[in-house]
């Protein structure tokens, strides 16, 4: 019995702003025993104590951000891209911080040591990072016009959507292997054959690592949902968490659009639930293409 069957009921009959329970009765599923799930980064915990207060504290930011080569790196690369056509390039963590923000500079981080954390190589995964970064932008940007949610809610859910895949990859002798598969089945559903082969899948994980990195409740139980359209018009779980799933359907297009790639069987069979779910009209996501092209662009991993 795979992890999605054992704990169906659960999952609609807890408390959906609590996660908690299906994830540590995932965690005790035999699927799912002997997979390691990396602890969060020292940086990342000490970047979320940072922002914890009612204030966030920037210099804190700006030495965590400095005590690592790379780390300050991207930052400065990132305030000289063209998206910010800047007439005298930055030179210093402080200076690239001004120019980026506080919430973008955040969500920089947020990404580069989710990345560091989570490295695989695995050809597979070639251009993993750029498009979870590009669907955390997208989902970010359309949480932030369509419902004002907090800063960083959608970008999270965004960047570790999939972020179960190079978990798996590490841990799952023959994951690899299942992907290819998935990606070539047209009889059933990328995460019916991820639990087929392994009794569990990318969206679980992700969520267990989600909760594991202290993300917020809703973030992980939208994870856990993020292929399960049937959530959409099920008000048993929080609008948030429907929110959620829809938009990153509507993200995934965007990056799909992006990157010249045809729509996913996914969207085809669930985007128009999804554009409906948010109310969102054909022409608004066209200009969201247009509108996002620059943060895209930018995007370098």
């Amino acid at each position: 019995m795979t992890i999605r069957q054992a704990l169906s009921g659960l999952h609609r009959a807890v408390n959906t702003h609590s996660v908690d329970p299906q994830i540590r009765q995932a965690r005790a599923h035999p699927a799912l025993r002997a997979i390691v799930i990396p602890p969060c980064p020292e940086l990342l915990v000490r970047l979320q104590a940072a922002l914890a207060g009612p204030e966030p504290d920037m210099p804190a930011i700006e030495q965590l951000a400095s005590s690592d080569v790379a780390m300050a790196a991207a930052l400065i690369r990132q305030a000289n891209s063209p998206l910010h056509a800047l007439a005298q390039p930055v030179c210093t963590v402080g200076m690239a911080l001004t120019v980026l923000g506080c919430q973008p500079a955040v969500e920089l981080l947020s990404a580069f040591l989710t990345r560091q954390a989570l490295q695989v190589r695995s050809p597979l995964l070639e251009h993993f990072w750029e498009s979870s970064q590009r669907r955390a932008i997208a989902c970010e940007h359309i949480g932030r016009v369509l419902y004002r949610f907090d800063p960083g809610l959608g970008y999270s859910f965004g960047l570790f959507c999939h972020v179960g895949m190079p978990v798996l990859v590490k841990a799952v002798r023959g994951y690899a292997s299942t992907v290819t598969e998935a990606l070539a089945r047209k009889d059933r559903t990328f995460t019916q054959t991820e639990n087929a082969n392994h009794h569990t899948d990318h969206a679980v994980v992700g969520a267990i690592v989600a909760r594991t990195w202290h993300l917020p409740g809703d973030v992980a139980q939208a994870i856990w949902l993020h292929h399960d359209f049937t959530c959409l018009n099920d008000e048993r779980f929080a609008a948030n968490v429907r929110h959620l799933v829809a938009l990153g359907q509507l993200a995934d297009f965007l990056v799909h659009q992006h990157d010249n790639l045809p729509p996913t069987p996914e969207w085809q069979a669930h985007g128009q639930a999804c554009l409906d779910h948010l109310h969102v009209s054909q022409d608004e996501l066209n200009h969201w293409i247009d509108e996002l092209y620059p943060a895209f662009e930018a995007v370098q991993v």
